[in-house]
Parts: C-alpha cells; sequence; structure tokens
C-alpha cells in the first residue's frame, strides 16, 4: 500500500498503512494546503524526516517549480554554518574573496529544511529567530535587509521542549518553530508497515541493480516483522539492500538476513518469576542459566548465540568452560572464581546494528 501525498501521481511517497502514519499523511496534506507556517518534525532517527519534508514541499508547488534546499546543522562548525544559511559579503572575513548568496536566500519562495536543529549553535538560533520574526536577515558581514518568503521546516530526533525547558535551546525559537509539529512515530510501534515498506524496498532495489526478487520467505517474512527496528525504516532500507546485493536468490530467506535481526532466548524462570514465585539465586546462577538457554536455542550455534547475548565467542567458550570446571567441583564459589578472571572489557559484539 502506497499512501500518496495529496494527488501527487510522481516521485514524492509516504509509505506506510498503519493509523501513525495515515495521521503524519493528512498533516501534511493540511498544512500544504495552507501558507508558509513553520514546521517542526521531530523523530528518531532513520524515521524519514527529509522524506516528510519534501512531501510537504512538493505537495505545496505541484504547479511551479520552486527550490528545495536541505541543510545538516549538526555536520558544520557554527562559522561555516552562518556563512551557508545566511551567505557573507566580500571581505566579511580571510576567505570570503567574493559575495556568496546563503541558503535563505537562495530558497527564497521555497522550503529551506533544517536538519539536526538542535544541535545548531545558540548563537544562530538568535539570528534564525529573526528570519522567523521579521522575514529578513542580513548576509554576513553585511549592512542591507535581505527579506524573504519561504517556509522553514525543521527536524531533531531530540526532545527539543525539554531541550528549551532545561536551557539547552532557546525556548522562544522553538515557540517559532513549533506551529505545526509533527511526530513520526518509530517503526517498531507501527508493525504492519514493516512488510509494506519491505516489499517497496525490492521493487526499488530490483530496478537499480536490475533484479527479480519477488519476496520474502515465510520464515524472513516473520524474522522482519519479529524485530524492533532501532534504526528504524533506515536500517530496514539497508537489510533489504544488503539481501539483494549479496543473494542471487530470487526470494530472500531466513538466512540472507544478518543475525542481529534473530530472535532473542526466552528469559530464565529466575528473571520472570515474581512474587512467592521468585526465588533469589547468586547472579552468576542466572547468567549461566540464561547463556544454557541461549546456546541451545540456537541448537548448539555458539557464533549465534554469543551475537545475541552481545559478547565474543571466546568469551562465550570461557564462561561456558568456568561453568563446567565449576560443575566438576561441585561448588558456586569455584564457579564464582572462575568467572571473575574472565575481564571485564573482553572484546564484545553488539547485538545493536550500526546506523548507516
Amino acid at each position: 500500500t502506497q499512501i500518496k501525498v495529496g494527488n501527487r501521481e510522481a516521485d514524492r511517497f509516504i509509505i506506510g498503512s498503519s493509523p501513525g502514519m495515515a495521521e503524519v499523511v493528512d498533516i501534511i496534506e493540511k498544512v500544504a494546503a495552507g501558507a508558509t507556517s513553520t514546521v517542526l518534525i521531530q523523530g528518531e532517527s532513520g524515521t524519514g524526516k527529509e522524506l516528510v519534508a519534501k512531501a510537504i514541499h512538493h505537495q505545496s508547488h505541484l504547479k511551479e517549480r520552486r527550490p528545495f534546499l536541505a541543510i545538516n546543522c549538526a555536520g558544520l562548525p557554527e562559522n561555516l554554518l552562518e556563512s551557508e544559511l545566511f551567505g557573507h559579503e566580500k571581505g566579511a572575513f580571510t576567505d570570503a574573496r567574493e559575495r556568496k548568496r546563503g541558503l535563505l536566500e537562495i530558497a527564497n519562495g521555497g522550503t529551506l529544511f533544517l536538519d539536526e536543529i538542535g544541535e545548531m549553535p545558540i548563537g544562530l538560533q538568535a539570528r534564525l529567530l529573526r528570519v522567523l520574526e521579521e522575514r529578513s536577515f542580513r548576509r554576513v558581514g553585511g549592512v542591507q535587509d535581505i527579506e524573504v518568503n519561504l517556509r522553514i521546516v525543521a527536524a531533531t530526533n531530540r526532545d527539543l521542549k525539554r531541550e528549551a525547558q532545561e536551557g539547552r535551546f532557546r525556548e522562544d525559537l522553538f515557540f517559532r518553530l513549533n506551529v505545526v509539529p509533527i511526530n513520526i512515530p518509530p517503526l517498531r510501534t507501527r508493525a504492519s508497515d514493516v512488510p509494506v515498506l519491505a516489499s517497496y524496498f525490492v521493487q526499488t532495489y530490483n530496478r537499480e541493480l536490475s533484479r527479480t526478487v519477488r519476496g520474502f520467505s515465510p520464515g524472513a517474512r516473520e524474522r522482519l516483522m519479529g524485530y524492533e527496528w532501532p534504526g528504524n525504516v533506515r536500517e530496514l532500507k539497508n537489510v533489504i539492500e544488503r539481501a539483494i546485493l549479496l543473494e542471487s536468490a530470487d526470494v530472500i530467506l531466513e538466512s540472507h538476513l544478518p543475525l542481529e535481526l534473530s530472535p532473542r532466548a526466552e528469559a530464565p524462570a529466575a528473571l520472570t518469576a515474581t512474587g512467592e514465585d521468585f526465588d533469589p539465586r547468586p547472579l552468576r546462577e542466572v547468567e549461566l542459566e540464561y547463556i544454557q538457554r541461549t546456546v541451545e536455542h540456537f541448537g548448539g550455534n555458539k557464533s549465534k548465540a554469543a551475537r545475541v547475548l552481545g559478547i565474543s565467542r571466546q568469551t562465550l567458550r570461557d564462561k561456558l568452560q568456568a561453568a563446567e570446571r565449576a560443575l566438576q567441583e561441585g561448588t558456586v564459589q569455584a564457579l564464582e572464581g572462575a568467572s571473575a578472571s574472565i575481564p571485564a572489557d573482553a572484546d564484545q559484539i553488539s547485538a545493536t546494528p550500526t546506523k548507516s
């Protein structure tokens, strides 16, 4: 299912069928139909904040071509970010050999997307506030006011209201940006969108890589649906791209997916028992039981078990050997002493997929 933004027939779609994304699309259409109100998009990393900003822009300018420009406020030092946004006059600083127009000026009549607005230095926040209040600014080193009429869409993965309350972000700027708030729900809260997005990415990479992948095996689909996707849509997209790029089958199988997507082993009873059923035990014993059940869950495959546990295979082997020695000696104290001999900084393998 593809939820189109308005009657746009071409290239910009918001993909999803969940109530959360339907609400986002509804806000996009209402904002795009109105004046150039400022929009603040909040959501976790990888949820598609820039795509939402582009959808607002394209729906606002269906019959005319206006610029959409974007800049990441976290990616540049303060002086360079200021020059990129506001431009500068010739001679404004050492390397200013000629006059330069900034993004605010170039995007006039269109949309300027300010990604990671929460990372903008306080000094620049004051200048941006003036643009929002007076619709004008001056280039760095300039004395002439330049009037602009554009929509500013800002995005952040922080709780910007809390940042403002705690003094890490200008409260007056927060209120100016938060005219139309859009909160994008994380992918883990809209599981029904996972197969829709996955199928869309299969179609996308079939075209880009000249492949003919038809879909997913039941096992692969179950793995995709059961994973929490901490990296959100971006992580899902990367997983599908990797599977199509590296595998030659016409169906994505469970074995084509990364080990990070493996289901977690069931926690031992000592971790889930409550009330009268709770039996306090030494931490080492509970850890050992969990390790053993995780290894059993993966049919004795220690590499998979270690990946899910977040430790190296060698650390897993050391812990199992320590447990075996303890059982042979018949004493829990021996188990604790043997386990304590394992360095605390032993090689770790993160169970959380890296962002890309």
